[in-house]
């Protein structure tokens, strides 16, 4: 049986983008708000969800040289679901999108910082 990973979003960043190395790897972990609309008990209702989002490579490098905090963006990537065990040896899972393609959707400038 075939399956499908994807997993595709046009969003807002909510804060900048921050790289760091992993490994000797760039990452960055961005958080994407996407909107829409249904109906509710008062009329039509808007419903933000946000997404984490991971980017290694040169897709971190993108993020952190030319995105900003509201900068509406693209991205392609697939769901991945990370468990970890905490101090106390509780269990934890999140779930994120792992991203393999990202494009800004505004005006191409580098970030100031």
């Amino acid at each position: 049986m075939a399956s499908l990973n994807e997993v595709r979003l046009i969003g807002n960043l909510g804060k900048d983008p921050e790289v760091r190395e992993v490994g000797g790897t760039p990452n960055c972990t961005i958080s994407v708000a996407t909107t829409r609309f249904r109906k509710g008990e008062n009329g039509r209702e808007e419903v933000t969800q946000w997404h984490r989002v991971v980017l290694w490579g040169q897709l971190a490098e993108y993020a952190g040289r030319y995105l900003k905090k509201g900068a509406p963006v693209y991205v392609g990537g697939y769901l991945e679901t990370r468990k970890w065990t905490d101090n106390d040896g509780q269990d934890h899972y999140t779930t994120e999108v792992v991203a393999e393609d990202l494009q800004g959707l505004g005006a191409r400038r580098p970030a100031e910082g």
